[in-house]
């Protein structure tokens, strides 16, 4: 942030390369509209120029701007002592005084980078730990205190017959397998807007409707645990083909007043008391192998929407009374897609704060497509670069700032872009578009977010320029490897995918090839990938010059 724009030329020409994305703005509206959309890391500020708006910003919005920024003060060595301390006062860690020693600036950029990342992960760790509510709450008033919950929804899963199976696996093996299935619980349980709990031994505990304020928690539960149902199910009947050993599960969910709090003073941890918490547990040890168990608690509020199977009354140990309970069947056919009774429709997951699409089921689906049907001569456009775009595109699209809505638009272009090569290999775009319209709507994609994908994926064609930024995201996603240091092993893939359909080429002719794409054909479309590719492509460039060079 500097009105000076040799300034700001000179300290991005001194930060390019290493990664960094670095943005110029001359204004603090224009600062903090980029703040608001973007992740930043590093703000380098002019306090001669922007200390008055500076302090009437962090006077608005107190510790809620700029928090997770590092502020490095940018001053003139007529800067005095009383600004620079203003500066620190207000959140400042560093300052770099011009003329700028180019080595002392990357240098102090550097040090702020790791303590950036640093913090990244430390905030991720204590997002696995705590729910992000709590997190919010601890860190505006330094304290979570203790809440009542009325209707909060216990989710219990137990494997049957664990004891028996752990002593004939060895260690590592069962705990391999723990992490398998738990691993994917946690995924199952995130996509429905739930909340992990803990795991004690096999037992896998979450909650609906104490720490997220997404509405219709029973459903939303009572759609992950048939979603966790039916995955073991799937992985059961898989290992009996293959004649393999397989573990069963049980489910139970129950919903009551909960107390929700933080134990502990060195080690802490977040946990939900009360006999809501013990009713869930007998559901769940009362149900049968590969059976859900719901109390009538949670079936009076689902019953429109699921089948369920009358179970009678069923003692609760310990406790002492009994209570009604339901086998969870499915979903009724009406309130799912195509009428299949396993995911939900469209209207239900927005009448639950669901993302319309069901995105997680398109994804294994088509991920599967490519693994088993893309031909073996296809070697550069395999599933590897197709996962690797995904990748690409979820961080080019964080940094500039892109909504969640359409960066699940972006990543399933970027599943799909490649996906025609199953049938053919020129015009594999136009076969890819065809299986998008074919295949989303199946997954609850609308006609309005198809059509948007079908240009995304339109536009990595080499005849068609991107139109708008989830295009330009896409083609620099496509083409993310010409920065990168591993370009030679991809591109000596693509090489040997072109001998395979026919195209051979020399040694000099393959580099004369390469730099005609580089230097003519192709071009980074967004600012990010400008920022972090192109030094990266200008590096490739100058090797392969030198290496036609050599070979005259």
């Amino acid at each position: 942030m500097d009105k000076d724009p040799k300034i700001q030329l000179g300290l991005k020409s001194i930060l390019s390369g290493s990664g960094n994305n670095v943005l110029l703005q001359s204004t603090m509206d224009e600062a903090k509209e980029t703040i608001d959309r973007k992740e930043i890391g590093i703000i380098l500020i002019n306090i001669d120029e922007f200390l008055l708006s500076f302090e009437a910003i962090k006077s608005k919005h107190g510790n809620n701007f700029l928090k997770n920024n590092y502020i490095v003060l940018i001053t003139r060595e007529n800067t005095s002592d009383n600004l620079l301390v203003k500066g620190i006062n207000l959140g400042a860690v560093d300052y770099v005084k011009g003329p700028f020693n180019p080595n002392l600036v990357r240098s102090k950029i550097e040090v702020f980078k790791s303590l950036f990342y640093k913090d990244q992960r430390i905030g991720q760790l204590l997002t696995n730990i705590f729910p992000s509510t709590i997190l919010n709450e601890l860190g505006s008033s330094g304290k979570y205190s203790p809440k009542r919950v009325q209707n909060g929804i216990v989710l219990f899963t137990d494997f049957v017959d664990f004891s028996s199976k752990a002593k004939r696996i060895k260690p590592l093996g069962l705990i391999k397998r723990l992490e398998k299935y738990f691993t994917r619980f946690d995924e199952i349980i995130e996509k429905y807007d739930l909340e992990k709990i803990k795991t004690i031994g096999d037992a896998y505990m979450a909650l609906a409707g104490v720490t997220e304020n997404e509405p219709r928690p029973a459903i939303r539960a009572c759609l992950a645990a048939l979603e966790i149902r039916d995955f073991m199910l799937t992985e059961r009947d898989v290992a009996i083909a293959l004649k393999r050993d397989f573990w069963e599960i049980r489910i139970g969910l129950h919903m009551g007043p909960l107390v929700a709090g933080i134990i502990g003073s060195s080690k802490f941890n977040f946990d939900v008391w009360g006999d809501t918490v013990n009713i869930a547990s007998r559901a769940e040890a009362a149900s049968k192998s590969g059976h859900i168990t719901i109390t009538s608690n949670i079936s009076d509020g689902i019953s429109t929407y699921f089948e369920t199977e009358p179970r009678g009354k069923i003692d609760i140990h310990k406790r002492g009374g009994s209570i009604e309970m339901f086998y969870l069947k499915k979903l009724k056919n009406h309130y799912s897609l195509n009428g299949e009774g396993r995911a939900p429709s469209t209207k239900l997951r927005k009448s639950c704060g669901l993302p319309s699409m069901d995105f997680d089921r398109m994804r294994n689906h088509i991920i599967t497509r490519l693994r088993s049907l893309l031909p073996e001569n296809v070697l550069y456009h395999d599933i590897s670069h197709t996962l690797n775009v995904e990748k690409a595109v979820i961080r080019y699209a964080g940094l500039e700032g892109i909504d969640a809505d359409d960066m699940l638009l972006l990543r399933t272009a970027a599943l799909y872009h490649d996906a025609g090569f199953i049938y053919r290999y020129d015009r594999n775009e136009d076969f890819a578009m065809d299986m998008a319209k074919s295949t989303l709507p199946a997954f609850g994609y609308q006609e309005e977010a198809i059509e948007k994908i079908v240009s995304i994926i339109e536009a990595t064609k080499s005849t068609v320029n991107p139109k708008n930024i989830l295009e330009e995201i896409m083609c620099d996603a496509d083409h993310d490897y010409l920065g990168r240091p591993d370009y030679y092993a991809i591109a000596k893939k693509l090489r040997l995918e072109m001998v395979n359909f026919g195209t051979v080429m020399s040694d000099n002719d393959w580099i004369e090839f390469q730099l005609t794409f580089l230097k003519e054909k192709h071009h980074y479309y967004t600012e990010t990938a400008q920022n972090i590719r192109d030094l990266g492509k200008t590096s490739r460039i100058e090797e392969l010059e030198a290496k036609r060079n050599n070979n005259k």
